[in-house]
């Protein structure tokens, strides 16, 4: 059940009540008993994690974590093999140029 803000529009004492979802709002000030009470809309309740053992990660699916191990594997051999076939084609060239 969430907690609820509320306003006086006569007196402006706010206060916090504990109630359902269904349940209708408060009309009536506790402090100075008039009908002239409204529910503020209030920031909301944030999730805190406390402690050095949370990540981001923590609560990937098991798809997603088994995809980016694929991912992280299969882009650094490429990149090497690039660099590599770059340089040997350089090489080549460069060493076929004095053999004429």
């Amino acid at each position: 059940m969430p907690t609820y803000d509320y306003e006086c529009k006569s007196c402006n004492h706010t206060w916090e009540a504990f109630q359902s979802i269904k349940a209708t709002p408060i009309r009536k000030c506790p402090e100075c008993g008039k009908n002239t009470a409204k529910r503020v809309i209030g920031p909301g309740a944030g999730i805190l994690f406390k402690g050095s053992g949370f990540y981001i990660t923590d609560y990937r699916s098991d798809s997603y974590k088994k995809a980016a191990d694929a991912d992280s594997k299969s882009s650094s051999p490429k990149s090497e093999s690039k660099s590599e076939g770059a340089k040997k084609s350089s090489d080549s060239k460069s060493s076929g140029g004095s053999k004429e």
